[in-house]
């Protein structure tokens, strides 16, 4: 890994490596760290000065192949440079790595269109933050910027599995009126995986 040395772009945990692309994200999640004043997964400070170029992140990642996985996931949305992303994916793609995007589900709302297809060239597994099992839950923990956010995030996961061959649906045990057996209820409606997370265990 090649990185800035005032910035962590790419982070290693375990044989994945992780890709901080964005510091912007759609949802001020309550219980996200960078809201309660740390930018720290792991050993790893996730705080970006600026935020990188195809060519930074390419340099930070080095040869693809060397990674179970590559995930773009940091304390941002990485949808929300959807360009970037897509750049970098082809560059991973191209020398023999598996991508895989952690997301909020909410990229269709933000870019007014269906992003799925440009998607599904790239990338090989989607992670999305289901989170709730209602949209008043939802908006409690997540406060979403944008309306309808909830429904959004359910409709991306509907349609989701026609263009990328693995997508989970996950959502964090511990988070107050969040009932998980009806998120993996939902999620299993939906036709796709579910995996439960843990409140304050990051990465």
């Amino acid at each position: 890994m090649n990185n800035n040395p005032n910035q962590t772009i790419a982070y290693k945990i375990k044989d994945n490596l992780y890709l901080n692309i964005t510091d912007r994200c759609t949802l001020e999640c309550a219980f996200c760290p960078k809201f309660n004043g740390t930018w720290k997964v792991h050993d790893y400070d996730l705080e970006l000065q600026h935020r990188p170029s195809v060519s930074e992140i390419i340099n930070a990642i080095g040869d693809p192949s060397q990674y179970e996985e590559i995930v773009f996931c940091g304390y941002g949305e990485p949808t929300l440079r959807l360009k970037v992303l897509i750049e970098v994916a082809e560059y991973i793609k191209q020398n023999n790595g598996r991508v895989r995007v952690n997301t909020d589900g909410l990229a269709n709302l933000v870019h007014k269109r269906d992003v799925l297809p440009e998607l599904a060239k790239v990338v090989d597994a989607l992670s999305v933050s289901m989170n709730a099992q209602s949209s008043d839950v939802y908006d409690r923990h997540c406060k979403p910027q944008l309306k309808g956010s909830f429904e959004a995030m359910l409709d991306f996961l509907k349609l989701a599995p026609d263009y990328i061959p693995d997508v989970t649906a996950t959502a964090i045990n511990g988070l107050e009126g969040v009932d998980i057996k009806k998120c993996k209820a939902l999620a299993k409606g939906l036709g796709i995986t579910f995996r439960q997370r843990d409140l304050g265990i990051v990465g």
